[in-house]
């Protein structure tokens, strides 16, 4: 008999009780003492003169445009989240393999074209294609349709007539450009991208055997939604401060210059991150710009703006948004300087 077997044993009995919170909540003093780091800043704040600094007119207006900017583009956040949770709960992963190609190379203009037909907003392709990828799309297709979605959709194309009446070569030019370099950037990725720039989070994703469809559609829309609604603030107070400082008069500085005011009006739509249903009317109302530069505002804004940057920052990562971001910016101009050399 072995030395350990004639130790007395302690009998059976309830296990001890657990000493932390249940289900692995927060404890309850860190809680408190959070709510009340936050009380004190606020009354600080308010104590060195915050009240006459929240009434002043430029914080009122600073409010007003990210509060914009929020609303406008969280519909189209849920939509997105929605169909990215139903992606992943219901739809089984050998449908994406039977709709698109399986050379890559043509995988990529199949996805971007798709984009024509599905209506949505940038903030609603983020964590579409996110969820694709994780399904086994190849991350070319699955960007060549995150950029291609926003920009070339029926609404944003029938927006674009309306607010061109009578410019039938502006809607035409605006498809061709996005479509050319929504293709260009996929069929770039396939020749560039490497795996570890792309950095998503961990999630399961397909329906496990023996679990509810409907619990996994719940956690997946959760999941998504409290992560990307985060970025989305963040880039709408990023624009929302440009908004407010950057003077009217700076606009027309770069308006006499055919090429400055292409370069102008693309960086100047990555900042005021207007949704792309919405930008058409913005870029008619910049009468002062040659068309080509209209166009590159409504090119470049749908698929590079402060707020798409934060939201492709949190799903695919800061060094992969930061990398494709800025060559998205530089591919969409050339797209658009071509194009609207032919058309415009």
């Amino acid at each position: 008999m072995r030395n350990s077997e004639l130790i007395e044993r302690p009998p059976a009995g309830p296990d001890p009780a657990p000493t932390g919170p249940p289900n692995g909540s927060p404890v309850p003093g860190l809680v408190a003492t959070g709510v009340l780091s936050v009380a004190l800043l606020l009354a600080l704040g308010w104590a060195m003169g915050g009240a006459q600094w929240l009434t002043h007119p430029g914080f009122r207006a600073w409010q007003t445009v990210c509060l914009a900017i929020t609303v406008q583009a969280l519909p189209f956040l849920v939509l997105g989240t929605l169909i990215s949770g139903a992606v992943n709960a219901f739809v089984p992963a050998h449908v994406f393999s039977k709709m698109l190609p399986r050379n890559p190379a043509l995988a990529v203009p199949v996805a971007s074209a798709a984009g024509v037909v599905l209506p949505g907003c940038e903030c609603a392709s983020v964590p579409v294609a996110g969820s694709l990828i994780r399904r086994g799309v190849t991350p070319a297709a699955a960007f060549a349709f995150l950029l291609s979605a926003p920009a070339v959709n029926p609404i944003v194309l029938a927006s674009t007539a309306v607010a061109f009446p009578g410019d039938p070569e502006m809607v035409a030019a605006r498809l061709i450009a996005s479509l050319a370099t929504s293709a260009a950037m996929g069929w770039l990725w396939l020749r560039l991208g490497r795996s570890e720039w792309l950095r998503m989070p961990s999630r399961h994703t397909g329906h496990q055997h023996g679990h509810s469809r409907w619990e996994e559609f719940r956690l997946g829309f959760q999941h998504d939604f409290l992560h990307a609604g985060g970025f989305l603030v963040l880039g709408a107070m990023a624009a929302a401060t440009f908004n407010v400082t950057v003077p009217r008069s700076v606009l027309d500085t770069f308006a006499g210059s055919p090429w400055l005011s292409v370069l102008f009006l693309a960086a100047l739509a990555i900042v005021l991150a207007v949704c792309s249903e919405a930008d058409a009317f913005v870029a008619a109302s910049l009468t002062g710009f040659s068309p080509t530069a209209r166009l590159a505002f409504m090119v470049v804004g749908p698929m590079v703006d402060l707020k798409l940057i934060a939201l492709q920052a949190g799903t695919f990562g800061r060094a992969f948004a930061l990398r494709f971001s800025t060559v998205t910016a530089v591919t969409a101009v050339a797209c658009t300087a071509l194009t609207g050399w032919w058309l415009l």
